[in-house]
């Protein structure tokens, strides 16, 4: 599809704009149709806006636009799509058409931090305050959730340390640090590399990786190519058992750039649940789990969800969160880009933690874009009570000890 050339249709796009069957499967899963109730607002109604813009019947609207940017991009209705339309392709090219041809507008700050996420290195060092502040228990944003992330020590040097102490024999894997994981929460990086290490798995961090492009992808910027050329460079051709990726969005992505020309890019909660993981005991307390699974896990990736024995592992009780398979609302920059909508589909989900047993209540994920949407639920006055907000690996991480 190409939709930066209304009325003219290259061979066979036709077909994937047409292809869509309108069953209506996918208004039931769409979160900015089950707060709007507006069709155009789904993705068979932005199907057949594209299409109509595409075939030439219907002039470059601003009403197209404007419903391209509600969309979360969560590929639920993929999920739900029983004649496999391509939704999640198609919005891509979209967005990257209509930011060209500046039918849509992405800010100032977005584009600067889209910018900074591909230098990983000025990243780093321009969210050194941030990583500080957070260290102090103080948080600038809603969006910062708790955590102690190392100041000065990346996770490459981290990893190397930590081999060398641990001295692992297992499968050998490279980790997906991640631009905005890396900058601000490396702690959840660092736990991934002890998780791992303890279960003898050997983590290598190449340095020549870079930003997967999911910030790109997501404002319809260009650059997204180079970046993923770029990684086919870093983690192509190094024998690596598998590239794993704590954030199901950047893996999802990277997972784009690797496929056919690399080594397969897998979730590392998925890659955990394959491994003997040791059981572990009971911990006393009230304490309760309640886990959500990210759209781009369940959706994007085509993972069923956590394996069973690995939330097991973490030796707390658990269960999954209502709907939580349905989206939170983060959408990479969504939540940004959309405050409102991302805060009503929020509402939805967040209700629960205020009634939910357990004492502290946990909600976990396995995304950090996620969880940083997660912990504005207490900003916004969506709960009303305490929760924390983890991910799963930094409770895999708090059953065998912790930092080493």
């Amino acid at each position: 599809m190409n939709p930066s050339r209304p009325g003219a249709q290259e061979p066979g796009e036709r077909d994937i704009l047409s292809s869509c069957v309108h069953c209506g499967l996918c208004l039931e899963v769409c979160p900015t149709y089950q707060i709007s109730g507006d069709e155009n607002n789904s993705p068979r109604g932005r199907l057949r806006l594209w299409r109509e813009e595409a075939d030439g019947r219907l002039p470059p609207d601003p009403w197209t636009a404007r419903y391209t940017e509600d969309c979360v991009g969560c590929l639920a209705c993929e999920t739900a799509c029983p004649a496999n339309v391509p939704y999640g392709r198609i919005l891509e090219e979209t967005r990257h058409a209509h930011a060209e041809k500046g039918r849509s507008a992405v800010s100032m700050p977005l584009r600067l931090a889209a910018a900074l996420a591909s230098r990983p290195g000025l990243f780093g060092l321009l969210a050194a305050p941030l990583r500080w502040l957070r260290r102090l228990g103080l948080s600038p944003s809603p969006m910062l959730f708790p955590g102690k992330p190392a100041l000065a020590e990346s996770t490459a040097d981290y990893a190397g340390r930590i081999n060398r102490q641990l001295n692992p024999s297992g499968p050998r894997v490279a980790l997906l640090t991640g631009c905005l994981m890396e900058a601000v929460f490396r702690e959840i990086n660092f736990a991934t590399v002890r998780v791992l290490a303890r279960n003898n798995v050997r983590v290598e961090v190449p340095r020549a990786q870079g930003c997967c492009g999911a910030m790109r992808e997501h404002l319809g910027l260009s650059g997204v190519d180079e970046l993923r050329r770029a990684n086919r460079g870093a983690f192509s051709g190094k024998g690596y058992d598998a590239v794993l990726a704590n954030s199901s969005g950047c893996g999802f992505a990277l997972g784009k750039a690797l496929a056919g020309e690399g080594p397969v890019v897998r979730d590392v909660l998925d890659f955990l649940g394959t491994l003997p993981l040791r059981p572990a005991q009971r911990k006393a307390g009230a304490a309760r789990v309640y886990v959500d699974l990210p759209c781009h896990l369940v959706h994007g990736q085509k993972v069923p969800g956590i394996p069973k024995a690995v939330l097991d592992a973490t030796g707390l009780p658990w269960e999954l969160a209502p709907m939580a398979r349905d989206c939170c609302g983060s959408g990479g920059v969504y939540n940004l880009q959309k405050p409102e909508n991302a805060r009503q589909i929020l509402a939805r989900k967040a209700e629960f933690l205020n009634h939910a047993q357990g004492d502290p209540v946990i909600l976990a994920t396995s995304n950090h874009v996620c969880m940083m949407q997660w912990n504005t639920a207490r900003w916004q006055g969506l709960v009303k009570r305490p929760y924390r907000v983890s991910h799963v690996i930094q409770l895999l991480d708090e059953a065998d000890g912790g930092a080493a």
